[in-house]
């Protein structure tokens, strides 16, 4: 078995590690939907048991972007295009609830934290659209979390994550210009404090998005797992190659 060290918090930091990268991967769209995502490939990148692996991928089977089918095979979830359309609505009337509590009540450091990752987003226009997309999703992450409560933190970020793994199915040209423009209404909106009409903002803005998006299915790139996930994986110790006995061990 892969050495894990570090007990039962230690093995949580790994679970942690391998959802953070595999989550980047998914918005980035480095892993397509459908994508297979093999226990040991995951183990051996990450220096982890196969057991430790599994856990991660039951953890984000559990927030929709992993599908666990038979005989302990993991993919990357593919929505149809109605549950995308269903995902986007659902995002729509969280993220307006998200707005209405934060209007006329941020700071002026949160205002001036949501400016600068919008500066952001405009310095990564010209650069990839996958990178455009994990940008803008943070936008509304952020936002959740000037909430400081921990049921929207939790459902935003997850609806948000399906949302872009839609944006990697259903696809054409990501629209940064768009979304920055938006982004920015969306921010005075909420330091004038009308929480009417930023509910408003942002149920344009996502269904926006999501007309943008629900256009096409892309293509499949077929690239080998362990390249893809190379980049995502620089923070994670290099495993050794598993000797016969240890393969046994992580197979049980």
């Amino acid at each position: 078995m892969a050495r894990d060290g570090g007990g039962e918090s230690g093995s949580s930091d790994k679970v942690g590690l391998i959802c953070r990268a595999l989550r980047r991967a998914i918005i980035e769209q480095a892993l397509e939907p459908g994508a297979k995502l093999p226990e040991d490939a995951l183990g051996e990148r990450f220096g982890v048991s196969r057991t430790i692996a599994r856990h991660a991928l039951g953890q984000l089977a559990a927030e929709g972007l992993v599908e666990l089918r038979r005989n302990r095979i993991a993919v990357v979830a593919t929505p149809s295009w109605q549950e995308a359309r269903d995902t986007f609505d659902i995002r729509i009337e969280l993220e307006r609830l998200v707005v209405r509590q934060l209007a006329g009540r941020l700071s002026k450091t949160q205002l001036a934290t949501l400016r600068a990752h919008v500066d952001a987003e405009d310095a990564a226009r010209g650069g990839p659209d996958a990178v455009s997309i994990r940008l803008a999703t943070e936008f509304h992450i952020l936002l959740a979390t000037m909430t400081e409560s921990p049921i929207l933190i939790r459902y935003v970020s997850e609806i948000a994550y399906r949302c872009c793994l839609t944006l990697s199915l259903f696809s054409r040209p990501h629209s940064s210009e768009c979304a920055i423009n938006e982004h920015r209404l969306l921010i005075d909106a909420l330091e004038a404090g009308d929480s009417e009409k930023v509910a408003s903002l942002m149920h344009l803005h996502l269904d926006s998005v999501a007309e943008r998006a629900l256009v096409a299915q892309a293509k499949p790139r077929g690239r080998d797992i362990m390249d893809i996930l190379a980049p995502y994986a620089e923070t994670a110790p290099a495993a050794p190659p598993p000797s016969r006995k240890r393969r046994l061990d992580a197979a049980e």
